[in-house]
């Protein structure tokens, strides 16, 4: 018999409340399909299983909170029945958690949204002015879908939608202040951020990278397509990252029990700021192993899961680095934070036309600065520096990207 428990997703979570079962005893399920949805202080997760198996009990009740680890289900391994692990297990054996456990599974005092309400009808509900606990759920166990709520908007009369919204100066302490979900946010990445730098020896690299054959291959290869086809710059930056990382890989990976564990693929995680704020860093998957095409649609549509709250357990558990971009918002440079128990970030600030020494000649480039943060316990400075300059190489060269 197999215990499933609650899994960690991520440095700042250490507990979750259990949203909805997405299967039943007796139901058989496969590895990475989704079985239960858990609110986390940053987005409500699809959690997915790590076994082969078949449902034998399920040990907690949506609705609660409990920390990581806990059991939340059994499944009988392939080949294993029911009446076996029956006969098998103890006969005093409680058939859910321990008492230590159940002592910590505190029930949620909170509105039927946080458990009845999809993330992404929250979400909508929210834009259309809307309390999605007065509505009827056509999902499965009476959930609140998105369509539930985009007909309720439909119907809804203008004046309970589209009311001007107050300033500043007109609204209450509560409306003025951050929602508890918010808060919480903030809090948990505050205790991941201060631990980073309590417990990893960060050291600091970075290096300007002339763009100019990447961003002229981007126009070319961008000119024949529709623009819902075209790449961006942040594609081939993440695809470049990947490639190094092959010849790099104690930059790749966890500091777990006091020695370095190196990540399975080339996941990397993608800092994605929340339009409610805060800020998460879900993985996108074998970057090193996609055609550019692919990673942007795969980016495209990860970035969007992010900010509606519909992100899988792996994509918040598998990244091996971080990547984090601010070109946006017009900075030259960002010096990033380690997110443990990863051993390394990348940062890529503002890709903007800069003067530049090229075969002792003065002239104008498009480039970028592109800095790492690396844990001093897995690498050295040395092998970081050698790390940038093989990502300078291979943006020098888009069409082997």
């Amino acid at each position: 018999m197999i215990e499933f428990k609650l899994p960690s997703l991520g440095a700042d979570m250490d507990e979750g409340t259990l949203l909805e079962w997405r299967v039943q005893p007796g139901d058989t399920v496969r590895r990475g399909q989704v079985v239960a949805v858990v609110d986390t202080a940053k987005a409500a997760v699809d959690v997915e299983c790590w076994h082969d198996g078949e449902v034998f009990e399920l040990l907690v009740e949506p609705g609660r909170k409990l920390p990581v680890g806990t059991p939340i289900a059994t499944l009988l391994e392939p080949g294993e029945s029911a009446a076996s692990a029956r006969r098998m297990a103890p006969s005093a054996a409680p058939t859910a958690p321990t008492a230590a456990a159940a002592a910590s599974l505190v029930p949620v005092e909170m509105p039927a949204s946080r458990a009845k309400v999809s993330p992404a009808a929250r979400k909508r509900a929210a834009e259309l002015g809307l309390d999605p606990t007065v509505l009827h759920g056509s999902g499965p166990h009476g959930v609140i879908t998105l369509d539930d709520v985009e007909a309720a908007g439909r119907v809804a009369a203008p004046t309970e939608r589209e009311a001007p919204v107050s300033g500043p100066t007109d609204r209450g302490p509560t409306e003025r202040g951050p929602t508890d979900k918010q808060a919480a946010m903030r809090q948990a990445i505050g205790a991941a951020m201060s631990r980073s730098k309590r417990e990893i020896p960060h050291y600091y690299l970075s290096e300007s990278i002339a763009l100019g054959n990447a961003m002229a291959w981007l126009r070319a290869h961008n000119a024949s397509l529709d623009p819902e086809q075209r790449l961006l710059p942040a594609v081939l930056l993440l695809k470049a990252v990947a490639l190094a990382l092959r010849d790099y890989p104690q930059l790749n990976g966890y500091w777990l029990d006091g020695a370095f564990k190196p990540a399975g693929g080339s996941h990397l995680g993608v800092a994605i700021a929340l339009r409610q704020g805060g800020l998460i860093a879900p993985a996108l998957h074998d970057v090193a192993d996609k055609p550019l095409g692919q990673l942007m649609s795969e980016f495209a549509d990860l970035v969007q899961r992010a900010r509606s709250g519909s992100l899988r357990s792996s994509e918040l558990s598998d990244a091996g680095l971080t990547v984090t971009q601010l070109g946006d918002q017009g900075v030259d440079s960002v010096l990033g934070v380690i997110y443990p128990p990863q051993v390394a970030l990348v940062g890529f600030g503002c890709i903007r036309e800069r003067a530049w020494v090229e075969d002792g000649k003065l002239g104008v480039m498009p480039s970028v600065v592109a800095s790492l943060a690396a844990d001093h316990r897995a690498s050295d400075g040395h092998y970081g520096a050698r790390f940038l300059g093989v990502l300078d190489h291979l943006l020098q060269s888009p069409d082997n990207l």
